[in-house]
């Protein structure tokens, strides 16, 4: 994600998705809740104390969220604002470590409290120990897609603050139900309900589609026919888009149960790639029959094709440091992996990029990143 904020402009293919489609960089936040999912079997494999557990488990989610909150709120600002701290009026509500927090608490309180106690010989009996967690998944996707698909979306209007006025207002004509473009969809129609327009992201990602940019798939002027919705503010982790996120980690769980429950190499990997495969079939499937694999909404196409490249990526990467003990070449991963949130807080809070630009010589514009040929 730090390759997408510094060059994505650069090189659209790290960028994300303007809308239908995914690029590297939407498979980034379903790798954190998936592999969130593996941390928590191998977390639960033991619950001596299920109240203890959860008393622990809403706390470290609860925490979470919080940091989520202050970190993407809109607390801290760019580099050269001088200002700080964010009106409550229009704080963000939601936010990635917000949506990790959601996915975490209901997947971690799965594992304590909805975990058989069948004995495990086969692939079969693990289904059967952890049926209801997979009921629980079903649930929510089943959930997600009648709101997706069967709530009506009425026109809307929204305001933006222009340069020279104090606001503009905009009309959106929607009058649908089911619809999953960027302007009249149940995602978007929800959190502006329940969360406000001004407290959801107010640079959406679509601005960068065909229909809204210039530049497409940069950012830039809008085209003279712009739809009215190109500068509606819409989050990429609102509400309904973050029920699918717990199927993601409870994905994940899963495949962590298979290391605590099979001991030998070649059969913890035919249990991952089995399904990884399978999940990869269906959600291209889906997406040719118009079930498009779209990040924003957080399809269930979307959810199964990136579940599925989580799995033979985790597969991958275990058979290479597991199987054959090569663990030198992800010593950089495995350090990054360790101290993951404390990298977040000082790219997300810009103040890694702070430092760097406060170091000059003379002048501040011939600082270090001008030295190294950044921002020249």
């Amino acid at each position: 994600m730090i390759l997408v904020d510094d060059a994505g402009a650069f090189l659209p293919v790290i960028n994300h998705s303007p809308w239908d489609g995914v690029t590297v960089a939407d498979f980034v936040m379903p790798f954190f809740l998936f592999i969130v999912g593996v941390a928590l079997a191998l977390a639960y494999k033991r619950v001596p104390n299920k109240l203890e557990a959860t008393r622990k488990a809403i706390l470290r989610a609860l925490k979470l969220f919080f940091v989520g909150l202050v970190l993407q709120g809109g607390f801290f600002h760019g580099v050269r604002s001088l200002t700080f701290g964010v009106d409550m009026q229009k704080i963000r509500l939601m936010g990635i470590l917000q949506r990790i927090a959601i996915a975490y608490i209901v997947t971690a309180l799965c594992e304590i409290w909805l975990k058989g106690d069948d004995d495990i010989d086969s692939g079969f009996d693990l289904l059967k120990r952890n049926r209801y967690q997979l009921f629980i998944g079903l649930i929510v996707t089943i959930v997600y897609m009648a709101f997706l698909y069967g709530t009506y979306v009425p026109d809307w209007e929204y305001q933006i603050s222009v340069p020279g006025s104090t606001e503009k207002s905009f009309s959106v004509k929607c009058g649908v139900r089911g619809d999953t473009g960027p302007g009249c969809n149940a995602v978007g129609m929800i959190d502006r309900k329940i969360l406000g327009i001004q407290h959801l992201y107010g640079r959406p990602v679509y601005a960068r589609s065909k229909q809204c940019s210039v530049n497409s798939p940069q950012n830039g002027p809008l085209r003279p026919d712009a739809p009215s919705w190109c500068q509606a503010p819409f989050d990429p982790e609102g509400l309904l888009s973050s029920v699918m996120a717990i199927v993601t980690c409870l994905i994940g769980l899963q495949y962590g149960h298979v290391i605590v429950h099979f001991q030998k190499h070649k059969e913890r990997i035919m249990k991952w790639l089995t399904p990884s495969f399978s999940m990869l079939i269906l959600a291209f499937s889906l997406d040719f029959f118009g079930m498009r694999m779209n990040k924003p909404l957080y399809t269930v196409s979307y959810a199964l094709a990136t579940a599925g490249a989580a799995g033979l990526l985790f597969a991958g990467i275990y058979a290479l440091v597991d199987m054959y003990g090569h663990r030198r070449p992800t010593a950089v991963m495995e350090w990054m992996g360790t101290h993951a949130l404390m990298i977040y807080v000082l790219v997300a809070c810009n103040i890694l990029p702070i430092f760097i630009h406060g170091f000059y010589w003379r002048e501040p514009k011939n600082n270090l990143l001008r030295l190294i040929g950044v921002g020249a």
